[in-house]
């Protein structure tokens, strides 16, 4: 398990080192930059690229290699980090209010504690979803119930068991050593997520023969670098055309598949998260 624990030390240090970075009119390429050098410097390497996901948007969001943005006064910022030793992955996540949302900031926050405190070898994943939905509900504001938790394997970002953020009637049961990440979202909106425009996160789904060079240049790439972990278009050392004629071709012929980014349904919305790795009966997490 040291590999699992120190990740999960990794990316509970860098979660706090990008979160004081995330202020009013710093560049958003810039932070993600950052905060993925300080993973590589602590001795980590990438689960997947750093996400900063920004108001209505509750997941899915890296920076683009062809823009930037900038933070801005009222953005709620969601900093998702993944780290992995090995392919053994830590993976956590904070919010960051730069505006006036410390309630739906703290809905997200409280759920995940009240959560983490429950875990235990043999409790009812429902059990998880019902303490997340009631902490929420509480202040006033909606859990996003197609969105959640999951279990986490070697170079396996998500696998089972899906953690709910509501009380789902799963009564499937936690067991010792089991590796697994409580994610609550808490949003002003009707909690639920819609599919979005392409992220340029992309994962590996096969591998084999293709006929175009470029597509043939980073298939070898991606496979012997990232494996089945996902991946940014940002992160490929290859030219725009490159990029552009080797992407569609591995889409194209199904190697490889994008993630769209997670809006919430209602526009006009906010959505909070906060998120921790934890391996059942152990006192560790990514806290």
């Amino acid at each position: 398990m040291k590999d699992w624990i120190k990740a999960g030390e990794i990316a509970s240090e860098a979660r706090d080192f990008g979160k004081g970075l995330i202020k009013i009119g710093k560049s958003h390429l810039e932070v993600t930059n950052s905060i993925e050098e300080k993973i590589i410097s602590l001795g980590g390497e990438l689960a997947f690229p750093a996400q900063i996901s920004i108001n209505n948007i509750a997941a899915h969001y890296t920076s683009l290699s062809n823009g930037d943005l900038k933070f801005k006064e009222g953005d709620v910022c969601k900093l998702d980090i993944g780290v992995h030793i090995d392919g053994a992955i830590g993976d956590t996540a904070v919010t960051v209010d730069l505006g006036d949302n410390s309630k739906l900031v703290k809905a997200s926050l409280n759920a995940l504690n009240s959560a983490v405190e429950i875990v235990k070898d043999g409790l009812e994943i429902r059990e998880i979803g019902k303490v997340i939905h009631n902490e929420i509900t509480s202040l006033g504001f909606s859990p996003i119930v197609n969105l959640g938790g999951h279990g986490l394997d070697l170079w396996q970002i998500h696998t089972a068991p899906s953690i709910p953020n509501f009380d789902n009637g799963d009564k499937t049961k936690l067991k010792k050593g089991q590796i697994i990440a409580i994610e609550p979202f808490a949003s002003t909106g009707d909690g639920l997520i819609v599919e979005g425009k392409g992220s340029e996160i992309y994962q590996l789904e096969k591998r084999g023969n293709i006929r175009d060079m470029n597509a043939r240049k980073i298939l070898k790439f991606v496979s012997e670098k990232y494996r089945s972990l996902p991946f940014a278009k940002r992160q490929l050392p290859f030219n725009k055309l490159q990029l552009a004629v080797g992407l569609n071709a591995l889409k194209r012929e199904g190697f490889l598949h994008e993630f769209g980014v997670l809006p919430e349904k209602k526009e006009n919305s906010y959505v909070s998260q906060h998120e921790h790795t934890l391996i059942v009966g152990e006192q560790v997490t990514t806290k």
